[in-house]
């Protein structure tokens, strides 16, 4: 009998105790466009501020706290950006040196600048406090219109800064005569005698972002990046006779490139890509990491270091003959305006190539190629194709060069030359078109895709294979104003901070009434038995 008391009584404490851990909190929530909610957060200056319910304004609203809050959530660094005056590339022919070339904005106040995209070279340089620069009159360029281009100067912007000889990035240190003094730079490019000199400072490159609804942008879409840049005061070379004219973008793997420090800085995900149509337009977008079926191969070192956009081709074919003994290294160098390879490879693709034209080679006069075909139609010739690791290739569709003569029928030429340099070849801008090239510094590979090189709105790729954190890490300021409740309002909700408390006494005390319960049947066991 003692016993089966001791039982019901356990089992009527029980039953108290799983009402107590079954007890939960509760908050009512409001949304903050109801009835409710405009009286909550009212003020007099608010009241004709609330939009009519289910009215255009009213979804507007609602869109654009969505959008904000994404922005809060995924955070900025890994969107894609783009110069803020937009992706747009532009390549003006023979007028700037076949290269393709973008606004930019740069300094407070901002002045615009076209710089030439040079994926084969690291620094941003632009002219500046000028010694000796090209003409910056668009009357001296038959494509810029009414247009001029601008100079730079240091001392009208507020943001500028002296970029002294004691930074680990001047190069130039041992030809300073103190480490407070403003750094020096001399870059010497490919071409004879072609040249950028001056010193370095720093300022602000103005960058939008690449948002997926451009009727939400606004101000807080801009982003005020700090980089390194090039004072040109004196060019020479082909700087000097219309290829980049108002400066030039290093796009390389060095560290004073302008996507080393936009990624360093957070900015986006260490990456860019290029895309040029057929029409001499195209897009540059910063932090874009390509489709995910693009084709990829990876970047090799030289001389055990990564210092360029070198690729390893297996196999160089014409249409489906593939060519013996023609695996070489190649740089991939957008301010390449055409395409070299090493010479034993070149002679293989030039011979193949001719052999399918049914014209007599014409030498174009004080041209740089020795395959050209004087005809009025263009002639048929295989594609080249460039085969690496795990079948990947890229295909070269258009060989051909159409080349108009002031008079008598068009030129169409092989735009290919002799590398100079042993063993490497560069594929440069021409046969670039119709892709998009995606440098991914990351990951340390080349993408490509075909593309019409639209403007896009690219979604935030995902987090890298490498990570282990989330793939959209907020920054100190976001992580601040992660805690607002958006689009409703928690009525009474507890903070945080409070609301852990509530939850652990909660804990707390249903582990005593428990373990209370367990002593009191332990107890009344003993007195019966």
């Amino acid at each position: 009998m003692a016993l089966r008391s001791a039982f019901l009584l356990f089992c009527v404490l029980s039953l108290a105790t799983e009402k107590i851990l079954a007890s939960v909190f509760s908050s009512k929530l409001i949304h903050r466009f109801s009835d409710e909610g405009r009286a909550l957060i009212k003020t007099p200056t608010s009241s004709d501020s609330f939009p009519e319910k289910r009215s255009s304004e009213y979804y507007r609203l609602l869109a654009s706290s969505d959008f904000r809050r994404q922005r809060m959530n995924l955070g900025a660094k890994f969107q894609s950006l783009v110069p803020s005056e937009g992706s747009k590339t532009i390549s003006s022919g023979n007028d700037f040196g076949w290269l393709h070339y973008t606004w930019i904005d740069i300094g407070t106040p901002s002045v615009s600048f076209l710089v030439a995209l040079d994926s084969g070279s690291d620094l941003l340089w632009i002219p500046c406090n000028c010694v000796q620069c090209a003409p910056l009159t668009s009357s001296y360029y038959s494509s810029l219109a009414t247009k001029d281009l601008n100079e730079y100067n240091p001392s009208g912007s507020s943001s500028s800064k002296v970029f002294s000889c004691s930074h680990k990035l001047c190069e130039s240190a041992s030809d300073c005569e103190s480490p407070k003094e403003q750094c020096p730079y001399t870059v010497n490019y490919a071409s004879d005698n072609t040249s950028s000199s001056g010193s370095l400072v720093e300022d602000i490159l103005h960058l939008t972002y690449n948002n997926t609804n451009s009727r939400l942008m606004n101000s807080s879409s801009s982003v005020r990046a700090r980089v390194v840049i090039g004072c040109g005061k004196k060019q020479s070379g082909e700087y000097l006779n219309g290829v980049a004219p108002d400066g030039l973008m290093g796009l390389g793997l060095g560290e004073i490139s302008v996507p080393s420090f936009l990624s360093k800085a957070g900015l986006m995900r260490n990456s860019f890509s290029l895309c040029f149509d057929e029409e001499d337009s195209g897009r540059i977008y910063f932090g874009d990491m390509g489709p995910s079926m693009q084709q990829s191969t990876h970047f090799l070192p030289y001389n055990n270091k990564y210092v360029a956009y070198i690729v390893g081709v297996e196999a160089c074919c014409v249409g489906n003959s593939c060519l013996k003994q023609t695996s070489f290294k190649t740089l991939i160098d957008s301010g390449q305006s055409f395409t070299s390879l090493p010479e034993d490879v070149y002679r293989e693709v030039a011979i193949e190539i001719d052999r399918h034209v049914n014209a007599k080679i014409k030498r174009l006069k004080g041209g740089p190629w020795d395959y050209c075909y004087e005809t009025s139609v263009e002639p048929k010739v295989p594609a080249i194709k460039l085969k690496f690791l795990n079948n990947n290739t890229f295909v070269i569709l258009k060989p051909l060069f159409e080349v108009q003569q002031n008079e008598g029928p068009v030129l169409f030429c092989l735009p290919i030359s002799s590398s100079e340099q042993e063993g490497i070849g560069a594929i440069g801008q021409n046969y670039m078109r119709g892709y998009r090239m995606v440098f991914d510094r990351e990951n340390m590979k080349l993408g490509w895709s075909a593309s019409k090189c639209q403007e896009e709105k690219t979604a935030p790729p995902q987090a890298s294979p490498r990570s282990t954190s989330s793939p959209y890490p907020l920054t100190e300021e976001q992580q601040g104003r992660s805690h607002a409740v958006s689009p409703a309002i928690a009525g009474k909700t507890p903070s945080k901070t409070s609301s852990s408390a509530s939850s652990s006494s909660s804990c707390s005390f249903s582990s005593v009434t428990l373990f209370n319960s367990l002593l009191l049947l332990h107890w009344l066991v003993s007195c019966y038995m």
